[in-house]
């Protein structure tokens, strides 16, 4: 989150809005982002239906004890709802092909 915070403009310069999902709480969510200066809106997905709609669900066993949780990714989807581009697990952390592929998107408008 960090790192597309720190791309934020060149991102928002594509016409791009930036929206940040996660399983956790509005209230974590808050927490998060105000450590971090995170100013892009960061929306609960607590029922974890959004996760597995994109088929994002992670199984975790920690000391015998299963849960799911959400691998990260980073999507940029266009204005009909088509997805342009994706980067999954640790390529979803460094924004660059995100940001490379809103470039390419806006100058094919």
């Amino acid at each position: 989150m960090k790192a597309f915070q720190e791309n934020l403009q060149k991102l928002e310069a594509g016409d791009t809005q930036v929206l940040g999902v996660s399983i956790d709480s509005p209230f974590s969510n808050y927490q998060f982002a105000q450590q971090n200066n995170v100013t892009f809106p960061l929306l609960s997905d607590m029922s974890a239906k959004t996760i597995a709609d994109y088929g994002l669900e992670k199984d975790y066993d920690i000391q015998g004890v299963k849960m799911k949780s959400a691998r990260r990714a980073s999507f940029l989807i266009d204005k009909t709802g088509k997805i342009v581009e994706m980067s999954a697990d640790n390529e979803a952390v460094d924004p660059s092909k995100i940001v490379a592929a809103c470039e390419r998107h806006k100058l094919a408008q």
